[in-house]
């Protein structure tokens, strides 16, 4: 394999991996809320504010992984 294939897959798989676990934790993040709202309704200010910066910070790294990506594929 030349070296333009191996950047290609390895720039695939960093996107890759680098989006799976935002994902999950976006995924654990909103269970986890909306559980703390069917407890506790009058705390949903507190509960959705929390969870959209949370949600937020999960989302950076999976925008991370993608810089990461761009810059394996078309710097290195």
């Amino acid at each position: 394999m030349d070296s333009g294939t191996i950047r290609n897959v390895v720039a695939g798989l960093t996107i890759a991996l680098g989006g799976v676990a935002p994902a999950l934790a976006i995924g654990r993040l909103a269970s986890e809320a909306m559980r703390s709202l069917g407890r506790n309704p009058e705390a949903s200010n507190v509960v959705m504010s929390n969870m959209v910066l949370a949600v937020a910070f999960a989302e950076a790294i999976a925008i991370y992984a993608l810089v990461v990506a761009l810059a394996i594929k078309f710097v290195a």
